[in-house]
């Protein structure tokens, strides 16, 4: 199978994309948060590649094309935010003071389980960028000096869980403020947890995405200062 992903031009995306459209079919038709698309798509998708003994770097060859519209794809999350722009300006001075707020403790958290675990330097500046998307994180990870793709699976894992117990997180501390609770989504689980915010509401769809461009550009900033505490 090896060589029948080397010799295709697309095999790797035709395998992403039917591991995704599993998991999509599944979440669809028993409607619980473990069956994630994406977290089933990874599961399928690593099956398909340790039964077929078909390396990481021969299968990217041809899954490699759907990187490409990840930016593009995190840029389109803009629209839901035009659509509630005066609800963010009304609001401004509080959504603006909880993702600063989301960043920072995201970032202290990693500093302090980095402490508690003994982690070097590299495996520390890896972890810093968990809560924001792919395409700024892996930038962040490898200007710091990081594993950038321990990074990108560590972002993918946030996501995930976030996308998974964020809703149920808010109602067992009664966060029902739509705005406040996509920021939360945005702010900790990027993309992936702005999925989930939009399928719970419009305004949660919209503060999420906002969170998202906010969060990542704070912690680009932040995160060479906070490399430095270790």
């Amino acid at each position: 199978m090896n060589d029948f992903f080397r010799e295709s031009m697309f095999a790797g995306v035709t395998l992403s994309l039917v591991a995704y459209l599993i998991g999509t079919l599944l979440k669809k038709k028993f409607k619980l948060g473990i069956f994630n698309p994406l977290l089933i798509s990874i599961v399928v998708s690593i099956v398909v590649l340790v039964v077929g003994k078909v390396d990481y770097y021969t299968y990217n060859e041809g899954a490699k094309y759907l990187s490409w519209l990840l930016t593009p794809a995190t840029v389109c999350l803009a629209i839901p935010l035009y659509e509630q722009w005066g609800l963010l300006l009304k609001n401004f001075k509080a959504v603006m003071l909880g993702l600063v707020a989301g960043t920072i403790t995201s970032l202290t958290t990693v500093l302090a389980l980095a402490l508690i675990c003994g982690l070097s330097h590299e495996e520390y500046v890896t972890l810093l960028p968990k809560s924001i998307t792919t395409a700024i994180g892996m930038g962040v990870s490898e200007e710091l000096g990081g594993y950038v793709t321990i990074t990108v699976a560590v972002i993918i894992i946030t996501g995930v869980l976030g996308n998974i117990f964020g809703e149920l997180i808010c109602k067992i501390f009664k966060i029902d403020e739509p705005i406040s609770r996509g920021l939360a989504f945005g702010a900790s689980s990027h993309a992936i947890g702005t999925a989930k915010a939009l399928e719970i509401g419009e305004v949660e769809g919209a503060m999420s995405s906002l969170a998202i461009a906010v969060s990542g550009i704070l912690t680009v900033a932040l995160s060479s200062l906070y490399a430095n505490f270790m």
